[in-house]
């Protein structure tokens, strides 16, 4: 499916020196809530910059595993991750207040992004986690997930917006999962690769898989993460080859 626009978004507030540079290239951002990431003043730090330039603000929770960058896989109860989501966010929420801002959307962080794209109950228990925050304390009613992913499903049952997520800096798997990191090739290092899967995910809705079979993703977001060395230079050559090729980067929803 070939898309008129697209939104460009980057996990920030995560102690990387780029966000200051990195945020006014994308369209939304998602903020470390002070579990793989992040404290109060990096997240105040870091709405604050995401509102000078007008990007669309969301959590980015994981499991609490600093050492790890919360990017192992810990076995965890839906209802534990639940709480843990639910926490995370309601953190976020709060300072942005402070600000003057609005959390927006919810998009999982590391592992339990990909334990959630992979496990129904996980996924459910998140979802309508999420669904109880934005209809009992205005919280986000956006969810991005990976496209294709159990996530996906799980929060349109729960009444909430998702936005299918694809990457233009990580390989992917024939089934669309993404390739591990422990893996070779799990990212896309060169800034021009990245740009030309990010142009054929929006123009055509595809990615090619590690062993050349096409997947096919419907995606509304494209993740530049914030701690790659090249995350600006990434993100420029991505949002100037979507231009170029007629494709507005966009926030993928309005608050």
């Amino acid at each position: 499916m070939t898309r008129s626009s697209i939104d460009l978004n980057a996990d920030v507030g995560e102690g990387f020196a780029s966000d200051a540079e990195l945020i006014p290239l994308v369209s939304s951002v998602n903020i470390a809530c002070g579990g793989h990431a992040g404290d109060d003043a990096t997240m105040r730090a870091t709405i604050a910059l995401a509102m000078r330039h007008g990007v669309a603000i969301g959590a980015h929770p994981g499991f609490e595993d600093r050492a790890n960058f919360g990017r192992k896989e810990i076995p965890i109860a839906p209802a534990d991750a639940a709480t843990l989501v639910t926490a995370q966010t309601r953190l976020l929420m709060a300072l942005a207040r402070e600000l003057g801002a609005r959390v927006g959307h919810i998009k999982l962080h590391g592992a339990l992004y990909n334990m959630a794209a992979s496990d129904g109950a996980l996924a459910g228990a998140i979802a309508e986690a999420a669904a109880k925050m934005a209809a009992i304390e205005g919280g986000p009613s956006v969810l991005y997930a990976l496209a294709g992913g159990e996530l996906v499903g799980a929060g349109r049952r729960a009444s909430l917006r998702v936005i299918g997520e694809a990457f233009a800096d990580r390989t992917y798997r024939p089934d669309g999962s993404l390739t591990p990191r422990s893996e070779p090739g799990a990212m896309v290092a060169d800034s021009g690769a990245a740009a030309a899967q990010a142009l054929d995910i929006a123009r055509l809705g595809t990615v090619r898989a590690g062993d050349g079979s096409m997947v096919i993703l419907d995606a509304g977001t494209l993740c530049v993460h914030g701690d790659s060395p090249d995350a600006v230079a990434a993100a420029k050559k991505i949002r100037d080859t979507l231009t170029q090729n007629g494709i507005v980067v966009g926030a993928a929803y309005s608050i």
